[in-house]
């Protein structure tokens, strides 16, 4: 089972002691600073949580897993998310 936004929302208000209202506007302010930082270049960190950053990938040439031709995959950048110390004591890593 997964945590969606609105049950995330809800525990949110629930531990701070804040409406839920307000903490779906925190969430989506923690959003876009997250999309902005990453869309210009930066690194997030939360110590402990995560780290995420923007990740440059090469072209590289690939294979059509039907036919077996080579096909040429396009530069492209992506993200790269690493679990920090809590996340990895929660799943018991």
């Amino acid at each position: 089972m997964a945590l969606i936004k609105a049950d995330v929302v809800a525990q949110i208000a629930d531990k701070a002691g804040i409406t839920k209202t307000d903490a779906e506007a925190a969430l989506n302010a923690f959003q876009e600073v997250l999309v902005g930082a990453l869309a210009s270049g930066e690194e997030v960190k939360l110590t402990g949580l995560f780290t995420v950053e923007r990740v440059e990938r090469a072209a590289r040439t690939g294979r059509n897993p039907r036919t077996g031709e080579p096909l040429e995959i396009a530069a492209k950048s992506g993200v790269k998310i690493s679990a920090g110390s809590l996340l990895k004591k929660a799943v018991g890593e």
